[in-house]
């Protein structure tokens, strides 16, 4: 009976110190340079962010930020490497609407991990989408083209492919209308669709607002409306679809910053408050919009869990009606 309390007493002396490791690595945090591994190539719109952003959170966090482009697999080779890094706050991961969100539903069984194997931290940032058209599509405004849609059955669109964001926007906006249009992809980003679609040989397209905009500028596309839930500084005459009637199109490449399961909620936590003490600068707002790039943020990494998994949902159930795949 002796034996059996003092090994009571033993344990219950050991159980504050249970957390011992992880707060110790917290308040020594960081103590080396930091990885963060973007899932695409350099020069896209994940590494810009990761780009902007990195100078600001190595003066906020003291410690160098490593950019580790691991490109392949539409993300997934990266969000591979990310999720099965040693969970102690050195490696993060930049995932987007693409890896975090749509890659589950257009991969399926060889989907290898998913959000559920990364802790989220925080929005950092949305790239809007813009609905193109070609300047001799007979319409001025949203209703005006599904007018001409409703008229034209099978009006083709143009997308960077079949499992994209770009396609799935479409998708979307044409279940709501209630419009039938055929999907033509192409591959190698937006940069061939929007040939096509200035070209005349497909009359509409959702395109990233960077590419579009020198187009739009030069008369060469015409835009229709844009795929956020508030119109854009960059195109401030250009409606949205939800004041347009459609109220479910919203869209974007919404990037978001996660790191490794079981990394210390601590680190979590000092990160979180990093990120939005970064976003909240002018500056950092200005470099990122000279890209089309616009800030985003979650109040708490909770919230960036549900909002993935509703995303998820979404997007999911858009791939499953129209059949899209992985390129």
């Amino acid at each position: 009976m002796r034996l059996l309390r003092r090994s009571l007493l033993a344990v219950a002396a050991a159980l504050p110190l249970a957390g011992l490791p992880a707060l110790v690595q917290a308040e020594g945090y960081p103590n080396k340079p930091i990885r963060v591994i973007v899932p695409f190539a350099p020069g896209g719109a994940s590494d810009f962010v990761a780009r902007i952003l990195a100078p600001r959170l190595q003066a906020e966090l003291g410690q160098t930020i490593l950019i580790d482009n691991r490109a392949g697999a539409a993300g997934n080779i990266g969000m591979e490497a990310a999720a099965s890094a040693a969970p102690d706050g050195y490696t993060a991961f930049l995932g987007n609407v693409g890896t975090l969100a749509i890659n589950p539903a257009i991969f399926g069984a060889n989907q290898k991990v998913s959000a559920a194997d990364l802790m989220p931290v925080t929005l950092v940032a949305n790239a809007p989408d813009v609905m193109v058209a070609n300047p001799n599509v007979p319409s001025k405004t949203v209703a005006e083209f599904v007018e001409h849609a409703r008229k034209t059955p099978g009006m083709s669109f143009a997308s960077p492919g079949s499992g994209s964001l770009n396609r799935l926007e479409m998708e979307l906006f044409r279940q709501e209308a209630k419009l039938d249009m055929t999907h033509v992809p192409y591959k190698g980003g937006a940069g061939p669709a929007l040939v096509d679609i200035v070209g005349g040989h497909v009359p509409v397209g959702f395109v990233p607002v960077p590419a579009a905009m020198p187009l739009i500028k030069g008369g060469r596309l015409k835009p229709v409306a844009v795929a956020s839930a508030r119109r854009l500084s960059s195109l401030p005459d250009v409606p949205t679809l939800v004041e347009s009637g459609f109220p479910q199109v919203v869209g974007g490449s919404w990037q978001a910053v996660m790191f490794p399961l079981h990394t210390p909620e601590p680190v979590i936590e000092k990160w979180h408050a990093a990120l939005l003490k970064v976003l909240a600068r002018e500056d950092v707002k200005a470099d990122l919009l000279k890209g089309g790039v616009e800030t985003a943020t979650s109040a708490s990494p909770k919230e960036l869990a549900a909002f993935i998994q509703q995303e998820a949902r979404r997007w999911g159930a858009v791939a499953k009606s129209s059949n899209a795949t992985a390129d």
